[in-house]
Formats: C-alpha cells, sequence, structure tokens
C-alpha cells in the first residue's frame, strides 16, 4: 500500500503582538511533525484545542505556507510552491467541524455542492447537476433532485454535513481531511456520518485524515494515530495499540478525560492530572512536563520520537508500562 501524503518535518511558527503591535512571544502551532499517510488509510491527529491540529490541515491544504519542511501529495512536492497548488486543490479536499458556517445560507444545495467543480470548470451545467445528483445519492441524501433545489436552513444539522461531505465527493478526491466533521452533531447522528464516510472509504479507497480530540470517536474509524501536543507529535502508531496501551502519560490524560459510561466509575481516582498548561517555558525539554505526574530532571531536555516496536512511536522519558 503506497503513500498518498508523505508530511517531513514541518514547521509552522506564528509571532503573536501585543496591542501596541510588538512580539510579545512566538507560537509553536507545528513544531517538527513528520507523518505518512497509506491509500485507503484514516489517519488520526488527536489533541487538545490549541495543539496545532488544525493548523496542520491549513498546512497541507495550501491555505498558509510552512515555514520549513516538506509535503508530498500523490507523488508530487507541494510545499511552498504554486505550480502543483492545483492538484492539492483538486485531490484534496477539506469537510469542516461547523455545518452551520461552512455553507452560504442563501445558496441553493446544488449550487454549494458544484461550486468546486464550476471554479475548476469541470463539465457544462447540466453535466455539474448530473454530478452533483450522483453525490448527493453517494451520502444518501434522497431524493437527491429535490435536496438540491432547498436551502441550507432547510436541513438538519446531520443531513448539512452530509451536503458537505457531498461537495468533497463531486470532486472525485484522494484524499478528505475532516476537521472535528461530528463534534457539532447530536450523539445519535455521529455514527451514521463516520459509517458514512468508513463506507465511501472502501468504495473508493479514499484516504482520510481525521483531526479530532474525541478519542472514542477516533478508536471507532481510525487505523493510525498521532497525538499531538503543543505542535510536537508525543506517540504515534497503530491506533488499538495506543488507545488499549497507550505509553506516553498524554495520551493516557486523553483516555482519563473521556466520559465514564458506568455510573459507578463516576468518582474513580484519575492516575493524570489533567490541568490547564501555564505556558511558561513550554518549549523548553518535554512540552509536557508541567502537567505530567511522571516529570524527573532528564524531562528538562527535549525526548526524541523513539521506536518502541509495532510501528509504534513515542517521544517520553518516563514511557507508561
Amino acid at each position: 500500500m503506497d503513500k498518498i501524503l508523505v508530511v517531513e518535518n514541518l514547521q509552522k511558527h506564528f509571532i503573536k503582538t501585543n496591542w501596541l503591535g510588538r512580539k510579545s512571544s512566538l507560537v509553536k502551532a507545528v513544531d517538527g511533525v513528520s507523518f505518512s499517510v497509506k491509500r485507503g488509510e484514516i489517519f488520526v491527529v488527536a489533541g487538545e484545542s490549541g495543539s496545532g491540529k488544525s493548523t496542520i490541515a491549513k498546512l497541507i491544504l495550501k491555505s498558509i505556507d510552512s515555514d520549513v519542511g516538506k509535503i508530498i501529495f500523490d507523488g508530487t512536492e507541494i510545499t511552498n510552491k504554486k505550480d502543483p497548488l492545483k492538484k492539492i486543490r483538486m485531490g484534496c479536499q477539506m469537510v469542516y467541524q461547523d455545518p452551520y458556517d461552512s455553507m452560504n445560507p442563501k445558496m441553493k444545495i446544488k449550487d454549494i455542492i458544484s461550486e468546486p467543480i464550476e471554479i475548476h470548470k469541470i463539465g457544462n451545467s447540466k453535466q455539474r447537476d448530473a454530478l452533483v445528483i450522483e453525490a448527493l445519492r453517494e451520502v444518501r441524501l434522497e431524493p437527491a433532485e429535490e435536496i438540491m433545489e432547498k436551502y441550507p436552513g432547510m436541513l438538519s444539522g446531520g443531513q448539512r454535513q452530509r451536503v458537505v461531505l457531498a461537495r468533497a465527493l463531486v470532486m472525485k478526491p484522494k484524499m478528505i481531511i475532516a476537521d472535528e466533521p461530528v463534534s457539532m452533531l447530536d450523539v445519535s447522528v455521529r455514527a451514521e456520518i463516520l459509517e458514512l464516510m468508513e463506507g465511501l472509504r472502501q468504495k473508493y479507497n479514499i484516504s482520510f485524515v481525521y483531526i479530532t480530540h474525541d478519542l472514542a470517536t477516533a478508536r471507532y474509524f481510525g487505523h493510525t494515530i498521532a497525538i499531538l501536543y503543543l505542535g510536537k507529535i508525543v506517540e504515534i502508531g497503530p491506533i488499538n495499540d495506543i488507545l488499549l496501551h497507550p505509553k506516553h502519560p498524554y495520551t493516557q490524560a486523553l483516555l482519563d478525560a473521556i466520559s465514564e459510561p458506568d455510573p459507578n466509575n463516576i468518582y474513580k481516582e484519575k492516575v493524570i492530572r489533567v490541568k490547564e498548561p501555564t505556558y511558561i517555558d513550554t518549549y523548553q525539554g518535554c512540552r509536557f512536563q508541567a502537567r505530567c505526574p511522571y516529570a524527573f530532571e532528564k524531562c528538562k531536555a527535549e525526548p526524541e520520537l523513539e521506536d518502541v516496536g509495532n510501528e509504534r512511536k513515542v517521544a517520553c522519558f518516563a514511557k507508561l508500562d
């Protein structure tokens, strides 16, 4: 199984300014991130808000340029180059978190879905309508001929997210980046959307980069997972291995934060303390040391991602057993 996406040492820093416009601090949103995605694979990028997940998506889609690093999509390097921009925009599509804000409420569904194929000048009006109907049927929105004439306000949240997915599918992409695609939906609808995405993956061999903070849906949907903390990958590997037997304290902290379905265990003691980071010297040494109960003197140095077998890597001096 060859690779559709290769990311090498990707870096993006932002300068934070005060109200006078003077530099106050440096935010390392993405700092030396490397990973690859196989064709037909669901690659999960997980972490808290502010970990750099969405910045990685923007870098891949060329919404912003990287400071350092290399991005190779479908065999072509696209890093900070204008020539291959059309290739990434046609071959890779985005599914956004908010199905309410990601669509113009004044546009009909058919115009929303056909917008990308119009931009890339694919087909005539009749052919575009046919592609829209096909895409709506793929995401199980029927009758497609009626749905395409409606406006977003006439649809439910789950239906709107299916429209967003149809808009991505209409370009026949090789990869879809899904940024928290079910976080704003009712719990009853989340599984339906994830099952739909899995069915499309199997049918068309589409690769997914699934960005989330929810490890419960990640395990349900993903194959490989990268745990991101303050712009760094701290653990990466097969999703079942990592979520069943985490080796990094931060991964364990994320798992501890999952809601407990058993009422008898509501008050169980958390093994890992989860508190807000101070952002003081967070870029010195291990970035999780201020929140980690296992931190010791060696953690003042920055750990490298170390191969621990079974295609897993962990960046930690105090690995969990």
